[in-house]
């Protein structure tokens, strides 16, 4: 198979070479979605939330005339992928892109981890990257310049031991990406993973609310917490030709958390 070749920035961000999105009807998702949108990409906006991804969907089409559907998608659900590929293709025409942002956080010390829960959260976190990759292939491949980027998290480096399922997920999407780049790169098609920090949205709202003020901002070299948006720019960058010589990476959005030692 020939070697993947360099892409303009025209062909890599052409408005007929649409992304889904999962998780796209609020927090980082959502923003993603309305990004790309407004750089001109076509966007499928998958969610649990359908009446959301529906609402977000028809904004983004009227705010910049752009093709956009919102479906009721449970990731977890392999026929469920397999059909929002299939609806997503026939509303938003060519997909060059897919960022897996949906994904869950439940607090599992080891005494209390329950098997279902486990798997429901690595089916949802994880192998739902797989299997929407899997499905969106020959779309990605047919472009020439797919690109895929996975939502990780610094978890994946520092380990909490409150949600060990949801760090080992996203420790898993690092190694997933990594093997995955290889496997796809011959057929042009770029993956990566973003690695959030502590980002202001409703998965992490309920932590914000529970400790005391400044908990997470002491260790966060900026000293405040992320937007979505700083996260959807990271995203939108390494789906964009100014990336297209980079895969298998793990680029981390965290205001120097990782680094620090406050």
């Amino acid at each position: 198979m020939p070697a993947a070749s360099p892409i303009s920035h025209e062909e890599s961000c052409s408005p007929a070479s649409g992304v889904v999105v999962t998780g796209a009807a609020s927090g980082i998702g959502g923003a993603c979605a309305d990004l790309l949108a407004s750089r001109g990409r076509a966007v499928a906006l998958w969610d649990l939330d359908e009446a959301a991804a529906r609402r977000r969907a028809e904004q983004l089409a009227a705010e910049f005339g752009i093709a956009a559907i919102g479906l009721r998608v449970d990731v977890s659900d392999p026929a469920a992928i397999r059909a929002a590929a299939d609806a997503s293709r026939e509303a938003i025409g060519t997909i060059g892109g897919l960022v897996h942002a949906a994904g869950m956080v439940l607090e599992m010390p080891v005494a209390d981890t329950d098997v279902a829960a486990w798997d429901r959260l690595m089916n949802v976190n994880l192998r739902a990257l797989l299997l929407a990759t899997q499905a969106l292939l020959p779309d990605l491949e047919q472009t020439g310049h797919g690109a895929v980027v996975g939502i990780g998290s610094i978890n994946a480096t520092l380990g909490n031991g409150l949600i060990p399922a949801y760090s080992a997920s996203k420790g898993g999407m690092i190694s997933l990406v990594r093997s995955l780049a290889d496997d796809l790169g011959p057929r042009g098609i770029r993956i990566n993973v973003v690695s959030p920090g502590q980002i202001r949205t409703p998965m992490l709202q309920p932590a914000v609310a529970a400790l005391p003020e400044g908990t997470f901002e002491r260790r966060i070299l900026l000293g405040r917490l992320g937007e979505p948006r700083e996260v959807a720019s990271a995203v939108a960058f390494l789906l964009s030709a100014e990336a297209s010589y980079i895969t298998a990476a793990e680029l981390v959005v965290d205001g120097g958390n990782i680094s620090s030692q406050r």
